[in-house]
């Protein structure tokens, strides 16, 4: 299977599967710029060069999923700032598919999976425009199956040592149709039907919250979304102020597991 070429899969996607790549959004780009027509997914056992939101480094051992998802197209452009609501939605409901659990990982906005305060996933969202003017959009996977990074600030675990053993094979399996139900969902039905779904599994709704911002930090209350899937925090003032990017950290989760923050775009 690790050979690099392109087999089909269920719902008309495509997997192209490699031992070791820099990266599997990197792969998917460039299957992009070449005119790849998209449904494609990329794995591989391990990354090289895994990276994050900001050129943030993210280890890539053998043993955890490290899956890559190109769409061509996917949407219209004011739409696309909802698929990482879907995205982390759709590893939310595949976590539960291969693990056999019910709500096993809470999210925390928009994109990170915590079981117990600590981050099992990272999810990286880049997006592209070839010279003929389509639109590339990679949604990228990494869930800590076998091993977990120790991140500074970040708490973290892996499936295996939270007593839930998985193959990647298994996860990659679980994922691929989760995220085919949630792109059938996301051009099907209204969206607020996808954001009840993402807050029926939130961590941090009206509690206290630090969002870091590029220039910035602002603290208040996660008062929850608005109809895009943007935060919602309500300043000392009681003014809510709209957030669309930004680094978000919970005091309640902090002083549980020690400092536990995420990112809009989180490592893959």
């Amino acid at each position: 299977m690790f050979d690099g070429r392109a087999h089909p899969e269920a719902d008309g996607f495509r997997v192209a599967a490699f031992s070791d790549v820099s990266s599997t959004n990197a792969v998917a780009l460039e299957a992009a710029a070449n005119g790849d027509e998209g449904n494609l997914w990329i794995v591989a056992r391990r990354q090289t060069a895994g990276r994050g939101r900001r050129a943030r480094a993210w280890v890539s051992e053998p043993g955890n999923l490290y899956a890559s998802l190109l769409l061509i197209d996917p949407a219209p452009p004011e739409r696309l700032a909802q698929l990482p609501i879907i995205a982390a939605l759709a590893l939310a409901h595949a976590v539960d598919h291969m693990c056999s659990t019910y709500h096993l990982a809470q999210l925390k906005w928009p994109n990170d999976l915590l079981i117990g305060g600590r981050k099992i996933s990272g999810i990286l969202i880049e997006a592209s425009t070839g010279p003929d003017g389509r639109r590339a959009v990679v949604c990228g996977f990494g869930l800590n199956l076998a091993h977990h990074p120790d991140l500074p600030g970040y708490p973290t675990a892996d499936l295996a040592g939270l007593g839930y053993p998985v193959l990647p094979e298994t996860a990659y399996r679980a994922l691929n149709q989760a995220m085919a139900t949630q792109l059938e969902r996301w051009r099907r039905e209204p969206f607020s039907a996808v954001l009840n779904d993402w807050r029926a599994r939130a961590t941090g709704i009206g509690r206290p919250i630090r969002v870091r911002l590029s220039d910035r930090e602002l603290e208040g209350v996660f008062v929850g979304l608005d109809d895009e899937g943007r935060l919602l925090l309500r300043g000392e003032d009681g003014a809510n102020r709209i957030i669309s990017a930004g680094d978000v950290f919970f005091p309640h989760l902090e002083s549980e597991t020690g400092r536990c923050g995420g990112q809009t775009g989180v490592p893959l």
